[in-house]
């Protein structure tokens, strides 16, 4: 069988994640790079050992139709016209999350793969890692009863990543479209995908970026320079209530007064309830005793080999036609969630969905 000729759409940093996935692939070719910034796509042609490089998509395009898959990791604000192009020109395409700008954009890009009958999927990592692959296992099997509740807390106390990252233009939004929505999605896939119905939000910019601190490290955009513009939010938090009855709590934050960074997700059902803060905890009942479930494996999350796992199922879901397990409909889903809330946080009022 032949390789698939894979093509990578913005060539920052997650791309990398991408690229490892696919090299890690035997089915997998790297055959082409794209990019605006001729500086960035040359170095990295380079650092890969790819010769096709663009700075025009539809060049790409019309020059190697040979082209059998894409990889769109761009500015979120360059998601939607990336993806399409990339499905009209008879590509399969996996578009980074946030899957578009918003809901508006999202529908545009599903409805180009039903046209042209490629796969859009969607780069909700979150689904591939071995912690939600434990917790489903439970969640599946019925241990959790009903699950009605839950936490998802991810917050950092100096975290914005600086460059595109804080421009409103570019990312359409701060911590709840870049860190909110993995969680948010991650939640509502092991709850069963419910569908939700109404949101009410709030967002703040209090602390801005705080590039100001001395020693700052860590989560540094490739782009980062003395003139970014930061005109997102900082932090935000929101309720959002499901048609099954869940209703899930949500915090993000690029910059917040807390002791250190959190990201915990905690469950409640009427069998038992969990948190994964990061190892995995169930709390139940057996034979009248309260009970605390731990496990001898390791059941927080592991990087090493996540975006390889992601990639190895795009690539099963074209050669073997599988089902995709982060379709566009939930990319869909996901940007109407996080409209609503964005509006919620405009007007001070739940949004019905």
């Amino acid at each position: 069988m032949k390789k698939l000729k894979i093509a990578i759409i913005g060539v920052g940093n997650i791309s990398r994640h991408h690229i490892a996935g696919y090299q890690a692939n035997e089915n997998c070719e790297i055959y082409a790079f794209c990019d605006i910034n001729e500086d960035r796509l040359k170095y990295m042609g380079k650092q890969y050992n790819v010769t096709k490089l663009y700075t025009d998509r539809d060049q790409m395009f019309a020059e190697c139709p040979e082209i059998d898959a894409v990889s769109v990791c761009t500015w979120n604000c360059a998601h939607a016209e990336c993806t399409i192009a990339a499905l009209n020109a008879g590509k399969h395409v996996i578009c980074e999350k946030p899957m578009a700008m918003n809901e508006q954009e999202a529908n545009a890009m599903k409805e180009a793969a039903e046209k042209n009958n490629k796969l859009l999927m969607i780069g909700f990592v979150r689904r591939y890692g071995n912690d939600c692959a434990v917790v489903k296992d439970f969640v599946d099997a019925g241990d959790f009863g009903d699950i009605y509740y839950a936490k998802t807390t991810y917050l950092r106390r100096a975290g914005s990543p600086g460059g595109w990252f804080g421009n409103k233009a570019l990312s359409g939004g701060g911590p709840l479209i870049d860190l909110g929505v993995h969680v948010i999605d991650l939640a509502r896939y092991v709850a069963g995908n419910p569908k939700p119905v109404s949101v009410y939000g709030a967002t703040f910019k209090k602390l801005g970026s705080r590039k100001e601190l001395k020693g700052k490290t860590g989560y540094v955009s490739s782009t980062v320079t003395d003139k970014d513009i930061f005109d997102v939010e900082d932090m935000v938090t929101a309720l959002i209530r499901f048609d099954n009855g869940l209703v899930l709590s949500v915090e993000a934050s690029f910059s917040l007064n807390i002791k250190k960074d959190v990201g915990t997700i905690e469950l409640f059902g009427t069998k038992a309830g969990a948190t994964l803060s990061p190892e995995l905890e169930i709390f139940t009942d057996r034979n009248g005793y309260l009970t605390n479930v731990s496990f001898d494996c390791s059941t927080a999350l592991s990087f090493d080999g996540l975006f390889k796992t992601e990639i190895n199922h795009f690539v099963d879901c074209i050669i073997d036609g599988i089902p995709c397990k982060s379709p566009a409909e939930d990319g869909v889903i996901i940007m109407k969630i996080l409209d609503a809330i964005y509006k919620s946080a405009e007007t001070g009022h739940e949004v019905e969905i």
